[in-house]
């Protein structure tokens, strides 16, 4: 006699849970253990800080296992790594680039600002695509993410807004990020 249809759906999603926990447990010991081990040549691995990685990452896992559990097998696609380190170096470049723009605008003797809200769309799906380029957004001096919407809209605050066209706004603003965090993320 087979299991019900229900119940094969429970044990299925389990197990989906479980190997989600397994790959955030297993990465988050990696990255524990490449912090904490010694890098010499010869040099003799620490058990205890071993045990505390071992018992941090397990706690961690247990806490945050949720968040993962929806295609989980992102966490382990090299492709991902990659455009995050692309992302990271454009992120890098526009705050270096706002910051010199943000002194400009503060030492000059006229102060030339225009500051207001500008309220764009975004194309990302997910809450955690949207985060990630509220937040982008948000580091980059000059701007501020006032608020998110869930149908994708965003309110941001800009020291010199340059257009009042949203779609034009949101070429400027969003597209410097958008792509590469729809890469990461979605």
């Amino acid at each position: 006699m087979s299991a019900p249809a229900g119940r094969w759906r429970r044990t299925a999603h389990g197990a989906h849970r479980l190997a989600a926990g397994a790959v955030l447990f297993a990465a988050m010991l990696a990255f524990w253990l490449l912090l904490a081990l010694p890098g010499a040549p010869g040099a003799q691995a620490r058990w205890g800080e071993v045990g505390a990685g071992v018992a941090v990452a397990a706690l961690a896992a247990f806490v945050l296992r949720d968040l993962v559990t929806q295609r989980f097998t992102r966490l382990v696609d090299p492709a991902r790594y990659l455009w995050l380190a692309v992302f990271i170096a454009v992120l890098a470049y526009y705050v270096i680039r706002a910051n010199l723009d943000v002194a400009y605008r503060v030492l000059h003797p006229s102060m030339p600002i225009r500051p207001g809200i500008v309220r764009m769309r975004t194309g990302l799906r997910t809450e955690s695509a949207r985060t990630a380029l509220a937040n982008a957004i948000t580091l980059t001096p000059g701007t501020l993410t006032i608020d998110v919407t869930e149908d994708g809209r965003f309110y941001v605050h800009w020291i010199n807004v340059e257009t009042q066209d949203d779609e034009d706004a949101a070429r400027r603003l969003l597209g410097r990020f958008e792509w590469l965090i729809g890469k990461i993320f979605e």
